[in-house]
């Protein structure tokens, strides 16, 4: 390759550079660029799941078209589910962020980039799901789906926007690690698995994500809140404060309804499983 052509990719690789490091990733930008962003990459999921199932899967191609788009819906919620737990667990449990131990600054207001970029990816992709639901209502989702995602939305923006309450709203977004559990059960079904040994284990996966991360994590987080209670009384925003303590209570409600559903579920399966 000729020295002025590698001077050229040179000069294109520092415009780009420049045009993430000055936009894309500037401070004041990442809330409103990542929410976009999250957006597109839920599109590009959708086809990527579209293209790969259509090429690979048996099942894929005997789908009716709502199938289908559940299909490729379910593969971008799998996909975010995975990213934003596995960050919300680093954040939670492992990075100083939001430690006690290294800083003596008020916990409920800090944040970094790199937690803004994440929540900013995960509204956008709240937007793109909300928006699914409505496209095919009640299709994908009923009345439930959209109280949750839009208590989850609303929630997440707020924190990503204001810059209060980010390690709780992680706190929350770990139980996203219940959706693929979740959405395996609908594939294996579809598939026509359903009295498959898989079809067993993932049901008692789903059992014990759920446990742990919606209902004991829960408890935890408002333990978390009562520990800190004096910052988020006195120090965040009325709306903040309501949203710590409202939005968590709504949604961990939701789960235990959901829980006793997945409970029955997984008596009748191992009972059937029993019998035979």
């Amino acid at each position: 390759m000729s020295s002025p052509s590698l001077q050229t990719i040179k000069s294109y690789h520092h415009q780009a550079q420049h045009l993430v490091n000055s936009y894309l990733l500037a401070d004041p930008f990442i809330p409103y660029t990542s929410v976009l962003t999250g957006i597109f990459l839920c599109k590009v999921v959708y086809d990527l799941c579209h293209f790969i199932s259509n090429s690979h899967s048996k099942t894929y191609i005997i789908l009716t078209k709502i199938q289908r788009i559940e299909w490729n819906n379910r593969g971008i919620s799998t996909v975010h589910a995975l990213f934003i737990s596995a960050l919300s667990l680093y954040f939670v449990f492992c990075s100083d962020l939001f430690s006690d131990r290294w800083h003596n600054d008020l916990v409920v207001f800090r944040s970094s980039r790199l937690s803004s970029l994440g929540l900013g990816l995960s509204i956008g992709y709240f937007i793109a799901d909300l928006g699914m639901i409505f496209w095919k209502y009640p299709a994908l989702g009923g009345l439930e789906y959209i109280v949750h995602h839009s208590l989850s939305g609303v929630a997440v923006a707020y924190s990503l926007f204001s810059g209060e309450g980010q390690l709780y709203t992680y706190m929350v977004l770990i139980s996203e690690i219940t959706t693929p559990e979740i959405n395996l059960r609908w594939y294996l079904d579809t598939a026509g698995m359903k009295k498959s040994m898989a079809y067993v284990v993932n049901g008692v996966f789903i059992f014990l994500a759920w446990l742990v991360a919606r209902i004991l994590l829960f408890i935890y987080m408002f333990y978390h809140v009562y520990l800190h209670y004096n910052q988020v009384v006195m120090r965040m925003h009325i709306f903040g404060y309501a949203l710590v303590f409202g939005v968590p209570a709504a949604l961990g409600i939701m789960n235990l309804i959901w829980f006793g559903k997945i409970v029955r579920g997984v008596k009748k399966t191992l009972a059937k499983r029993c019998e035979c």
